[in-house]
Formats: C-alpha cells, sequence, structure tokens
C-alpha cells in the first residue's frame, strides 16, 4: 500500500520530484486536503496561501528543476517575514502589517524550488503566551512553544518542512512535544535577517520536519551548503550520555528515555558512559533567563512604549523581570557566558557529542501554557547545535525523545550521528 503524497518523508518527495515521477502541484493538494480535513481542530496555521502555492508549484512542474527544494510546501514561522502573506509575530499589533520583502531564509528557500504554503502559528512574540495550535496528538496538550504551529502541522502530515526559532527552546521543545525532528544549528549558521529580533545574543533559526535527512536537505538549501546532506558515518560514533545540571526537573518518561538510550547504545557497542559538565555550567540556567529577559526589554521597546495594552500579561511581567536586571549584571552574564562557550570544547572530552533530555516528559494536557523550557536553555546559550529525536512514548502516550548536541560549528557531526542514532533508538 502506497504512502499517501503528504505523509512521505521531505527527502522522499524532493527525490521524485527532481525525477519528475510526481508533480509538485499533487503535493500541495494533497497537503491542502489534510489541512482542510484537520486544521478545524489543530489550528496550526495563521495564514494559508492556497492559490498562490496552487500557482506557484504548477510553474515549477512547467519548468526546470530548481534546486534542492524543488516543489516541496514549507510551512513559515508567523516570526518569519514574508513579501506576500501577513505577518503578525503572534500579536494583535502586527494584525495587518505585510512586510515588503522575504527573511533572508525564506527568500533563500523559493530560490531553492520552495513552495511557501503559509504563515504558521507563533506564540506572541515567540514567547510565552500560546497562540491558539493544539497538539495533533491530543488536542488537550500543548504543542509547545514558540514553534507551534510548524511543529503541529509537520507531526499532522499538514506539510513536510517548517521553519521554527529558538531563544530559549522554541525549536526543540515543540519537536518534543509533537513527536518531529528538530534542527537548532550552531548559533551564527543561518542568516537572521528579516526574523522579528527578540536577543541579539541567542536567537536561532532552526528546521523542522519527520526525519533527519529532511532537516539537513532544509539547512542544505538554507545554507548553500550541500555537505550537510552527507551523513553516512564510516566509523563507531563518540557518544556520552548528559544529564545536565537539570536533571531534577526530568520526569519519569524523559527518565525512561535515557534509560532506553542507553540500552540502545549498550546493543550497538558504546559503553554508554555518562559525562559531568563543568560546575560553572550550573549557572547558566538562569544566566540564559536574565539575557533573555534583558533582550527582550529592549528588543520589544516599541511595542510597550507604544502598544501595552496589546501585549500579555505573561509578556509584560517577562519584560518587567529584565528592566530589574542592570548593565553591570548582564555584562556578566555575558562574560559568564563567553567563559562557558570557551571550555565547551574540552568539556566534550573524547565525545563527539552528548544525549540529554529535550523536555521535562510529555507535552503537558493544558492550552495555556507552553511548557517549561528548562532543557534547552543551556544550549541555546552555548551557541550548540541540537537535534530532537523523537523515539519514545509516555506514561500517556504522547511522543518523548531526546536532543543530540555537539559543539559549536560542528553541526555535520551532529546531524551525520542523529541519522545514525534515529536508526537505532
Amino acid at each position: 500500500m502506497s504512502v499517501p503524497l503528504n505523509q512521505q518523508t521531505a527527502s522522499r518527495l524532493a527525490a521524485q520530484l527532481s525525477r519528475r515521477e510526481i508533480k509538485a502541484e499533487q503535493l500541495v493538494q494533497a497537503c491542502l486536503e489534510r489541512i482542510a480535513s484537520r486544521e478545524p481542530e489543530v489550528q496550526a496555521w495563521s495564514h494559508l496561501a492556497k492559490d498562490a502555492a496552487l500557482h506557484k508549484a504548477r510553474e515549477l512542474d512547467r519548468g526546470a528543476v530548481k534546486g534542492l527544494l524543488h516543489g516541496l510546501p514549507i510551512a513559515v514561522k508567523d516570526l518569519f517575514d514574508t513579501y506576500d502573506m501577513p505577518t503578525t509575530y503572534g500579536s494583535s499589533i502586527y494584525a495587518d502589517h505585510k512586510p515588503v520583502a522575504d527573511a533572508s531564509s525564506v527568500a533563500l528557500s523559493r530560490q531553492a524550488g520552495g513552495i511557501m504554503l503559509g504563515k504558521t502559528v507563533s506564540t506572541e512574540f515567540a514567547t510565552f503566551q500560546p497562540g491558539q495550535t493544539r497538539n495533533p496528538h491530543n488536542l488537550l496538550h500543548t504543542p509547545g512553544g514558540s514553534s507551534s504551529g510548524s511543529a503541529a502541522a509537520i507531526a499532522d502530515y499538514m506539510v513536510p518542512l517548517g521553519f521554527a526559532s529558538q531563544t530559549a527552546a522554541s525549536v526543540i521543545r515543540p519537536a518534543a512535544f509533537c513527536g518531529v525532528v528538530g534542527y537548532k544549528p550552531s548559533f551564527g549558521l543561518i542568516n537572521r535577517s528579516g526574523v522579528k529580533a527578540l536577543s541579539e545574543s541567542l536567537d536561532t533559526l532552526g528546521f523542522l520536519a519527520r526525519s533527519v535527512e529532511d532537516v539537513a536537505l532544509f539547512a542544505a538549501a538554507v545554507t548553500e551548503d550541500r555537505a550537510l546532506m552527507q551523513l553516512d558515518i564510516s566509523s563507531t560514533p563518540r557518544i556520552a550520555l548528559c544529564y545536565t545540571h537539570e536533571w531534577e526537573y526530568a520526569d519519569a518518561d524523559t527518565q525512561k528515555a535515557m534509560q532506553h538510550a542507553a540500552m540502545a547504545l549498550a546493543k550497538n557497542s558504546i559503553n554508554p558512559r555518562e559525562l559531568n559538565l563543568p560546575p560553572i555550567f550550573a549557572q547558566l540556567l538562569q544566566a540564559q533567563k536574565e539575557i533573555m529577559a534583558f533582550d527582550l526589554a529592549r528588543s520589544l521597546a516599541h511595542e510597550r512604549r507604544c502598544h501595552a495594552d496589546e501585549l500579555s500579561m505573561k509578556l509584560k511581567d517577562l519584560l518587567a523581570s529584565g528592566d530589574q536586571i542592570s548593565l553591570e549584571r548582564h555584562n556578566a552574564n555575558l562574560q559568564l557566558a563567553h567563559n562557558a562557550r570557551a571550555m565547551v570544547f574540552h568539556a566534550f572530552g573524547e565525545h563527539e557529542v552528548l544525549l540529554v533530555p529535550s523536555a521535562i516528559g510529555e507535552a503537558p494536557a493544558t492550552l495555556k501554557e507552553t511548557g517549561d523550557p528548562v532543557f534547552g536553555r543551556i544550549w541555546t546559550l552555548l551557541g550548540c547545535p541540537c537535534v530532537h529525536l523523537p523515539f519514545y512514548k509516555g506514561r500517556s502516550g504522547l511522543p518523548v525523545g531526546l536532543q543530540v548536541v555537539g559543539r559549536h560549528g560542528e553541526d555535520k557531526v551532529v546531524l551525520r550521528i542523529a541519522k545514525w542514532l534515529a536508526q537505532r533508538l
């Protein structure tokens, strides 16, 4: 029995499209039919560009193969500017906002043949006030945030690829809660032009999909670095389990996922050694919180000054906490982060990557919160590349997984080992 087009991986679809075995219009239509069926319940989209997507698909079907993303529908998080669709940043302040240019990453995706299917729901300014999106695995549970819509749409087979961004854990946490693959690249790898700025020190653009091969394909197209797609490895990878200084937050489901990973590594001739991070890393969780709050209070200065009554109480409280942090304290936090980043290479020791928690556990049974980003914060602060792998089910039958973390700049290593692990966990 053949797999419906909308359920296939982006990598498989890309190969079929490039060989003209399927048409882009067929694929877009399959995605739109799924959206029509499920969107009333999941509510992943803030804007759907149905007619434009079909028009672009027909145009691509008539012409030459354009690039790596030829004919692939893409979900664009509503934090990314798009010249032909509204961009609201998850806020009523920008309900009528229509940018005149694409974000760099969106423009490069179009150049590579990608079809922007629409805008997916972001939490308010990619912080903690949820949008309307629900977890497709259980509609009473949060999909996570802030890349809520992209993660839910991919998990529900509405679209094969989605843009995301992370300032705390906004790629990894929704990937974990929705059971998809999330890739947060090394800080600075993806051009951030045209994406609403929250923190110059932390903001990182990322990708969501249904396989490691898919996120690697997406990243290769946006960075124009095809080496990211070279995922084969010739020797046994060097992997350590790292419980982190935040392990006390992990619930029974995440603990069992770590135990499962340890057993899987042992079965594949890898001694599941534990790596302890340096004591200074215990300070990074609080430092990330303060840096993020300090930067947000300044990045959203206009919105606070001119539209304060349209901000949620959650966001107002977060911005107020940023006001309480002195410049001296902020500079000390930045210095701490700088010192810790300089230690990462040696902290990993002989290991190429670490397996660490992605989230506390399953997606919480609430639509009023997006879950605690505790297990993403320090890796965002350190600028490390991370790939979330879904492979386990929690007590309620919802997805649970772990993230593969590498040294800054070693994205190719992380992606290769993530694929290796995905085949064995």
